[in-house]
């Protein structure tokens, strides 16, 4: 039998695959651009999993194309733009998916803010903004300064400002009005404090917590996400009542089976929510969950789009080492080259990998996001604090080549 993945994330086919032939079922992905996994695809066996073209965007188009597979058992997805049509699908073929109304509601960071709010589980409320400087009373008046600005639906830290003051303020609004949203543009408190992600799993309403990642931001004016490392070492109590208050705010969105990506800033007052999103986290969150906690974590992935309730949910955890990466960025737009430095990771301890998710020739018109990453380097210690420091010493060595786009 053929369980299908609508997309994916950039990186986990491999133990997604893995876990689908341990269940007794071939894997298919339908993607409508295959170079997002072209490290996937290349250091997998040409046998390991189906893929199919197919416009993912064309609903029509994937209704057709997984009707087409023999003896479909179950859809999945893990990314944030495909999660809505993967519901709906599930749904339309009578499998075993998520409600697609609670899948909406959490595709909106406005309308999941203002629900923890009225709730008393996030104190920072929200308002609806047009994009233009116009809009500055409104924002302070709401939110106060400094504020955030972000779209509603945005994925990869697109399309997030902090506005410290006034002035800043404005000039966000201005570039706001240049872009395009995928959802709506809406602006909320700033949240002063380490920045952290609870990775969870759910079933029928209950919840676990797998880990704590930490998660290193870039200086302003680009807001994107440079490091990060699991699983972080935190006192018993404080690690219980993240797992209680995390477990609350799935529930009260909505959220009842699978993984959550849940990120969180620790202020001076307590854990409070910065987003919601309903898949196991980017980037390399899912290898480095897998290395860390000793098992393939994405078993249960399988087991829930099968209506199966995860073993993890009840195993024991643990066995591995800590793990950190750190996402290599190219310092302008352009085209890609190469990397120097590839050839010195090997002399920095901690059993550092490279990732790459680009690929020479591919043009960088973005650096301020996540779309401007090149690469990922990993290493491995006894801690997640000494995962980081050798992750970050190997990754200072890697350079992204990058020429003029018309060169």
């Amino acid at each position: 039998m053929t369980i299908a993945a609508l997309e994916s994330l950039s990186f986990g086919l491999g133990r997604m695959a893995a876990a689908a032939a341990d269940a007794g079922h071939e894997l298919c992905l339908l993607t409508a651009d295959r170079s997002v996994y072209r490290h996937e695809l290349e250091t997998l066996p040409g046998d390991a999993l189906t893929v199919i073209d197919v416009d993912t965007f064309d609903a029509t188009a994937s209704r057709s194309a997984l009707a087409a597979l023999p003896d479909l058992a179950g859809l999945l997805n893990t990314t944030d733009t495909w999660s809505v049509p993967a519901a709906d699908l599930a749904a339309e073929f009578g499998l075993p998916g998520p409600d697609p109304a609670a899948v909406r509601l959490l595709r909106d960071k406005y309308q999941v803010r203002e629900l923890l709010h009225r709730r008393g589980l996030s104190r920072s409320g929200a308002v609806r903004v047009a994009a233009s400087p116009d809009s500055a009373d409104a924002v302070r008046l709401a939110v106060g300064l400094p504020a955030v600005l972000k779209d509603s639906s945005g994925t990869s830290s697109r399309n997030v400002w902090i506005a410290q003051d006034e002035e800043a303020l404005r000039r966000a609004l201005d570039e706001a009005a240049q872009q395009q949203f995928t959802g709506e543009l809406f602006a909320e408190s700033f949240l002063a404090g380490p920045l952290y992600s609870a990775e969870m799993l759910s079933w029928d309403g209950s919840t676990r917590l797998l880990g704590v990642l930490s998660r290193q931001t870039s200086r302003q004016p680009a807001v994107r996400e440079e490091v990060a490392a699991f699983p972080v070492a935190l006192p018993t109590a404080e690690s219980n009542a993240i797992e209680q208050w995390v477990g609350d705010v799935l529930r009260a969105a909505g959220h009842r089976s699978g993984f959550a990506h849940v990120e969180f800033v620790r202020t001076t007052e307590g854990p409070e929510l910065v987003e919601i999103n309903r898949r196991i986290g980017g980037a390399l969150v899912g290898e480095v969950m897998c290395r860390s906690l000793g098992t393939n974590v994405y078993t249960a992935m399988m087991e829930e789009a099968l209506g199966r309730r995860p073993g993890l949910m009840d195993a024991a955890l643990g066995g591995g080492p800590a793990h950190a990466f750190v996402l290599v960025y190219a310092d302008r737009p352009g085209v890609l080259k190469d990397w120097h430095g590839l050839d010195e990771l090997a002399a920095f301890p901690g059993d550092v990998r490279w990732f790459p998710t680009r690929a020479p020739g591919d043009v960088m018109p973005q650096v301020g996001d996540q779309r401007g990453c090149t690469g990922i380097v990993l290493a491995e210690a006894a801690t997640a604090e000494l995962a980081q420091h050798r992750a970050w010493s190997a990754a200072t060595r890697v350079r992204p080549v990058i020429a003029d786009s018309g060169s």
